[in-house]
């Protein structure tokens, strides 16, 4: 998974990740996992696509183990 797509859009929103944390209601490790790329519940991306008024493919990105970009 990749959630650089999420962190540009709550840059374009103004957000840093504690703001984004706050006004999605996430707890610390679920922002850790998020800033990690690491799995997270359906429940914290409908979150966050409220919060951030998008669909799930605006934040965040499946890719497979060899496809990893310097990003993720």
């Amino acid at each position: 998974y990749c959630y650089e797509k999420l962190w540009n859009r709550a840059y374009n929103y103004r957000l840093n990740k504690t703001s984004l944390r706050d006004k999605a209601g996430l707890s610390n490790s679920t922002l850790a996992r998020l800033s990690k790329n690491k799995t997270v519940s359906m429940e914290v991306l409908a979150r966050l696509c409220e919060c951030l008024e998008c669909d799930i493919g605006d934040i965040v990105e499946y890719k497979k183990d060899g496809e990893k970009n310097e990003l993720c």
